[in-house]
């Protein structure tokens, strides 16, 4: 088994990298209005999935741990919510919309994951 040693390391915060940069190329392509709109909000809230999952890791008390990666998870279901509306709104197509909601339940089993190990230590 690998020694995860620093926030980097970790599947969850690797995959919202990932979908961060997908979210980025794919806002590039809304309209111009949306900017201080949309753009920001989905760009703001993929940004702050990996950062609270960087965050919790730093923490060295359970409760902390786990406060960052429900913050976390509050942010994946932001940008699940946009991607909804982007795609309503016509600014993703089908098969863009569907690989980044996929991406997002990817991580969402991957930051529920970090949620019960956490509490499992916390029952130990």
């Amino acid at each position: 088994m690998i020694q995860i040693t620093d926030f980097y390391q970790l599947d969850a915060w690797k995959e919202s990298k990932n979908l961060t940069i997908l979210i980025y190329s794919a806002t590039k392509k809304f309209p111009k209005e949306e900017r201080y709109n949309l753009i920001d909000q989905i760009q703001r809230a993929s940004v702050s999935i990996m950062a609270n999952i960087a965050e919790g890791f730093g923490r060295y008390h359970f409760a902390d741990k786990i406060r960052f990666y429900y913050q976390s998870r509050g942010s994946l279901k932001e940008v699940q919510n946009f991607i909804l509306l982007a795609k309503e709104l016509g600014y993703l197509d089908e098969v863009k919309a569907k690989l980044l909601w996929s991406k997002t339940k990817n991580i969402e089993r991957l930051i529920n994951g970090l949620i019960r190990s956490i509490e499992k230590q916390i029952k130990q």
